[in-house]
């Protein structure tokens, strides 16, 4: 019999982690602790008067130790080649994962750096001309290494296939929905038939350039962060991600078609100032976006149990499809 009653998914305790971490790192005995975000790995801020920290603990079903390891891994080697990155801070032991004992069993945390400003969502030239640069230069670095531990690897298998055979019973009561996405997975594989995908450049993609994970400082400095879901794929995946943010501006009415097209043209030219792009690399950038989309529903799907029930009721996922609809005929040209 147990003393308590197993759980798949707890949420710590700030208080308990407060001491915990303290000690670990020897903080000062000033610093707090509070929840941030509660998600498919939690998000705690540390501060006191001088520092602030951020601690995210994953979970187990989203993130394996090895994988985390991985990312850690990465965001060294990011920082030592003086990519301006959130970077994981090693503990008084020497550690730089922390495995906590939780009611579902270990999990595993890490104690990052804190990235200095603010998120912007209406980015003036200046500041895509700065970004544009760093993910390249971020890019340089991803290209040329390969990690000791694995990550997602993403392509045709992972982003359409997999999904669409894991969602197929999810999809039984829309037919129609689903034949959609199956038929535009057919035609995206086609489009790509006809690029030199041989030569596209490929490496570690953060997979997730949305403004909400980078921060410019006040002297216009980006530090990016959030790295949870890099994987290796064709570096594009990551100038598409970015992509996403003028689509769903334009599906918010926040910007206009034209001001984003120009606003994303700013961006690729200081992008290719460092990292040129072939003429197949630049037309498949779109492409990669149906991909994109279809993955994440099957990531909703995978966590929808520790998730609101906002995610994958019948009207969020035709709504989703909708999207995806609307990115096709904005962006595609098959």
């Amino acid at each position: 019999m147990h003393n308590f009653f197993p759980a798949q998914y707890s949420t710590l305790s700030a208080v308990a982690l407060k001491d915990y971490l303290i000690e670990a790192y020897q903080l000062d005995e000033s610093t707090t602790c509070r929840l941030l975000i509660r998600n498919v790995s939690d998000t705690y801020i540390m501060e006191n008067e001088s520092q602030k920290y951020i601690f995210k603990i994953y979970r187990d079903a989203h993130r394996k130790r090895n994988e985390i390891e991985a990312e850690v891994e990465l965001l060294n080697i990011l920082k030592a080649n003086g990519n301006r990155v959130s970077y994981p801070i090693t503990d008084y032991e020497g550690k730089q994962i922390q495995q906590l004992n939780a009611i579902e069993g270990l999990r595993n945390g890490v104690l990052f750096s804190f990235a200095e400003g603010m998120v912007i969502h209406e980015l003036e030239n200046e500041q895509l001309l700065q970004l544009g640069k760093d993910i390249a230069k971020l890019h340089q670095t991803t290209s040329v290494i390969k990690l000791k531990n694995p990550r997602p690897v993403f392509n045709f298998e992972t982003t359409l296939f997999e999904p669409l055979r894991v969602l197929a019973l999810h999809f039984e009561t829309m037919p129609e929905e689903y034949e959609y996405l199956n038929k535009v997975a057919d035609k995206v594989i086609k489009k790509f038939e006809t690029f030199d995908t041989a030569n596209f450049s490929s490496g570690y993609c953060h997979y997730d350039f949305f403004p909400k994970n980078f921060h410019f400082d006040e002297k216009g400095n980006i530090t990016f962060f959030d790295f949870d879901f890099a994987g290796e794929g064709f570096l594009i995946n990551d100038l598409m991600s970015f992509l996403n943010h003028y689509f769903f501006h334009q599906m918010n009415q926040l910007t206009t078609k034209e001001q984003a097209e120009k606003d994303f043209e700013v961006f690729l030219k200081a992008y290719q100032e460092i990292m040129p792009l072939s003429k197949d690399e630049l037309a498949a950038i779109p492409y990669l976006g149906i991909c994109f989309h279809i993955f994440f529903l099957k990531f909703f799907y995978d966590n929808y149990d520790d998730w609101s029930n906002i995610f994958l009721t019948p009207r969020y996922v035709k709504h989703r499809v909708a999207l995806i609809k609307k990115w096709e005929e904005l962006y595609c040209n098959f």
